[in-house]
């Protein structure tokens, strides 16, 4: 047992489609959230810059003394994860691998369309991964680079998301079954994406599919948390404004929240 927290980092909000997920399957767990708003989004940045700023919310994650590290971020995981992962003595989880298995499992006609921001499609890294399991499948990747801005304002059920989000998809339209939602902010424009491309489109949501592997580490490591420890603090920090960040915390965990601001 290990009554410590599990750190996340994201490159902002999205990551909370993940600490959600986490808090409906594993309830006992206690949660450290970091995001790095004021600097968000991190898709059109260069890699080096993405891998300071991992870096640095990896160390301020490590002075929260977690036993965990989830890369609720794709970009970040695209990018540093290999590199943290090998570094630290924690176990170090991001979230492609699972997306990609979970969207081999679910795709009928094997055709599967991933989006992301501009740093992870450009990675190609889902592509890989996805290929590397199942060579015979056909991938279609797609960059979506106005999403992050719609989910950081919190402007996901206005009518200029729905035109983005309708225009920048309109590419994968009736060309595949099984959609990787390769950013952990697309949830949070879900019912959207899945007006544009179709009821019958599997939308695969990477965050939520890693939370599987989080609680297989859990045991396997045997960290859990005890279920004798019933106060769980939970701590949020952002690099932004901590009213805009609960404003949106608060509407997807169905749960108060209060966020501090700090400087990474």
């Amino acid at each position: 047992m290990d009554n410590r927290p599990i750190g996340f980092l994201d490159s902002g909000v999205g990551g909370l489609t993940v600490v959600k997920e986490l808090m409906r399957q594993l309830p006992d767990e206690e949660v450290v959230y970091i995001g790095d708003s004021s600097r968000a989004p991190y898709g059109p940045r260069p890699a080096e810059q993405i891998r300071q700023f991992t870096w640095e919310m990896v160390k301020f994650l490590q002075s929260k003394n977690v036993k965990m590290i989830v890369f609720a971020c794709n970009t970040a995981t695209a990018v540093a994860w290999e590199e943290v992962k090998a570094a630290l003595d924690i176990p170090v989880l991001g979230v492609i691998l699972p997306g990609a298995s979970a969207a081999i499992k679910a795709t009928e006609n094997g055709k599967i369309g991933i989006i992301g921001t501009a740093m992870t499609i450009k990675s190609d890294i889902y592509r890989q991964k996805v290929q590397l399991l199942s060579p015979n499948l056909a991938v279609t990747s797609l960059a979506c680079p106005k999403f992050v801005p719609i989910v950081e304002s919190n402007e996901t059920s206005s009518s200029v998301a729905k035109k983005i989000v309708y225009e920048t998809l309109k590419p994968l339209v009736g060309r595949v079954d099984t959609l990787i939602l390769g950013c952990t902010h697309y949830p949070l424009l879900r019912p959207i994406i899945q007006n544009v491309m179709g009821q019958d489109v599997k939308l695969i949501d990477s965050g939520a599919e890693c939370v599987r592997d989080i609680s297989v580490l859990l045991n396997y490591f045997e960290i859990n948390r005890e279920r004798t420890q019933l106060y769980k603090a939970h701590s949020f920090f952002t690099t932004a404004s901590s009213q805009a960040f609960d404003a949106i915390a608060e509407n997807w965990l169905k749960m108060p929240v209060k966020s501090r601001t700090i400087n990474l």
